[in-house]
């Protein structure tokens, strides 16, 4: 081999051999793969696949591989527009029927090619692990939309549930062939026939009691069922800002695997679909942070009036992060913590020290002039030359008032966060509280999800007062508070811990999450006060969104992030992991891996700082030349 001839890498003839095995599944020339660390996507004509480790297991081959047949069959067997037309309007109906399309783009596969079958079968049961369904213990906990696909995938291809999600399958058995066997065995019939496979679905649907959430009438035809609800879903797109121009990168299940998460019912496709619009568009829209220069006090007086109810606050809870957890087990998980990003903790680190500097340059960057005493000032001693008579003109530095600051970090406690992104957010959190109490800025860490999947105690009050119309929010709240403002970092450490626990992660309710983050910014006695949002997605909570409208939580959101921007004195940014939030707020950054998140928060958050400085400089100026 000559001296300047490149080693090919190991793993690059298996790549070049999935690129070309998925195109040809795919039948489509022009597809461009990509091979990267990041997790699995399908966007457009854009497939993203894991990058390969240097020595794979065959376990490892068969489930990229799976991950590839899976996308590729969603390419040759799906068509979006058609999907996009006959999706339901209800929140956990859509989840069905996106989830049971594509375990129809794969029996179809399966059927026709037994090296795709093995392929497919060991993608999921590594899913399914991933996502730890084998510990699911109750049907409160297991996802409706993933029982029905492998219960479908049973009677199209004949392949028993992965063993990891066996559990899940058996626990909706039951109830879904009591209802619904008919159904199931119908579409066996249709599989090669999207359009009649989607109304069969709808049949389905209808079968277990969520005819309103699909949202067409029964007795209509195929068409016009069709038009209805793509006007429904040309609606609802409105509604949540457009954001389903690309869509069907949400409906793949493979898009989480590797990653470890276990993408929740609705709430992913949000996530995706953001992920595509932030391709199209590069660059985020950003607010100029002086824009909003000064706002009247915000004493919740004339506050635009919102439809959004609760139907019972007495199931809520606001808990430390200690309470809910053993001292032991908050160790071992904050121990398990620092070992699964020990690199990223040091990238994180660098970026903290370099916005710490930029704080403490800021704190001796501004100086008052012609003062009576402080340090002589020799710029303006030519006067006393030219004038003995003038008196000595003086100079003293002027500190940023960061001492009068608190920052609140609201972190997204959903289920789609699972895995490397609330890790990551996690270990960011941790060390830029950290960076900021070394410049005496005083830091909030508060999470939110819900007690319980779909509904918990709330659903069950709900049911027994004879399921009234219209209940409004309709699920337990848990707002989590892992460090206080006036707790000091090294008491609140081992806190963070507690994202990694399994099954804390539930649902997303954002609005009143917003809201409460807000009041609590309002109770401290700081003159400045700022709330960052991380969040991965849309509010989601199935059994709120199963009685009330399609955007109902968006709704309330968009209602509290305006009155927030309008009225209150509370400065209020946004990062969004994949998720577009400069739908939403105005002063907002998009990032597409949760790898972005840590140099995010640095730049978001020196430039309020740089900014605020400015502004208290020029006020200083002005007061003295007046």
């Amino acid at each position: 081999m000559s001296g300047g001839r490149h080693k090919e890498s190991p793993t690059e003839p298996f790549k070049r051999a999935l690129t070309a095995c998925l195109k040809a599944v795919a039948n489509q020339r022009e597809l461009e793969v990509v091979f990267a660390s990041d997790r699995p996507q399908l966007v457009g004509q854009r497939v993203r696949l894991p990058e390969p480790a240097r020595r794979m297991s065959p376990e490892d081959v068969a489930v990229t591989r799976g991950l590839a047949d899976a996308m590729a069959l969603r390419l040759a067997c799906h068509d979006a527009k058609a999907h996009r037309r006959a999706a339901p309007q209800g929140q956990q109906a859509r989840a069905i029927f996106d989830a049971v399309e594509q375990a129809r783009c794969e029996a179809i596969g399966a059927q026709r090619m037994s090296g795709v079958k093995t392929n497919l079968a060991a993608m999921l049961e590594d899913k399914f692990h991933r996502g730890h369904y084998e510990d699911i213990r109750e049907r409160a906990d297991a996802p409706l939309e993933d029982a029905l696909a492998l219960l479908m995938r049973e009677r199209l291809t004949g392949q028993a549930p992965p063993k990891s999600a066996e559990k899940v399958v058996e626990l909706w058995r039951d109830y879904v062939e009591e209802r619904s066997a008919a159904e199931l065995d119908s579409l066996s019939d249709k599989i090669d026939d999207q359009a009649a496979f989607a109304k069969a679905v709808h049949d389905l649907l209808a079968s277990l009691d969520m005819g309103s959430e699909a949202g067409q009438d029964a007795e209509s035809d195929e068409e016009d069922s069709q038009d209805d609800s793509g006007e429904a879903a040309d609606t609802s797109d409105a509604a949540r800002g457009e954001a389903e121009d690309e869509e069907e990168a949400a409906s793949q299940p493979q898009e989480s695997e590797l990653s470890g998460e276990e993408e929740e019912t609705g709430e992913s496709e949000e996530a995706d679909q953001s992920a595509e619009e932030m391709i199209d568009s590069e660059d985020a829209a950003e607010t100029d942070p002086q824009a909003d220069a000064r706002r009247p006090a915000f004493d919740g007086r004339n506050a635009p009036v919102s439809d959004y109810r609760v139907f019972t606050t007495g199931h809520d809870e606001e808990i430390a992060a200690h309470e809910l957890c053993p001292p032991e087990e908050l160790d071992r998980l904050r121990s398990y913590l620092d070992k699964q990003l020990v690199n990223l903790a040091g990238a994180v680190a660098r970026l903290a020290n370099r916005l710490q500097r930029r704080l403490l340059a800021q704190q001796n960057r501004a100086w008052d002039f012609d003062l009576e005493e402080g340090l002589l000032d020799p710029a303006r001693l030519s006067r006393v030359v030219t004038d003995p008579f003038a008196p000595l003109s003086f100079k003293q530095e002027r500190d940023t008032e960061f001492r009068d600051t608190v920052v609140t970090l609201l972190l997204d406690n959903s289920g789609s966060m699972r895995g490397r992104p609330i890790t990551v957010a996690a270990v960011c959190a941790d060390v830029l509280a950290r960076t900021l109490e070394r410049c005496g800025v005083r830091v909030e860490i508060l999470g939110f999800t819900t007690r319980a999947w779909k509904g918990g105690q709330s659903r069950e009050d709900w049911l027994r007062a004879g399921k009234p119309a219209h209940p409004g929010r309709l699920n337990d709240l848990r707002h989590i508070i892992y460090k206080s403002a006036d707790a000091p970092w090294r008491r609140a450490r081992r806190n963070l811990g507690l994202m990694m626990r399994e099954g804390l992660l539930k649902e997303n309710i954002d609005g009143e999450a917003l809201d409460w983050a807000h009041r609590r910014l309002l109770a401290r006695p700081e003159q400045r006060r700022i709330l960052m949002v991380i969040s991965d997605g849309a509010p989601v909570d199935d059994s709120t969104l199963s009685v009330n409208s399609g955007n109902y939580l968006e709704k309330h959101l968009r209602h509290v992030i305006a009155d927030i921007e309008n009225r209150s004195p509370v400065e209020l940014l946004a990062i969004g992991i994949g998720h577009d939030v400069t739908r939403y707020y105005k002063r907002a950054v998009t990032i597409v891996d949760a790898e972005e998140l840590a140099g995010a928060m640095t730049e978001k958050l020196a430039e309020l700082f740089e900014a605020g400085s400015v502004t208290r400089s020029r006020e200083g100026r002005g007061r003295h030349a007046a």
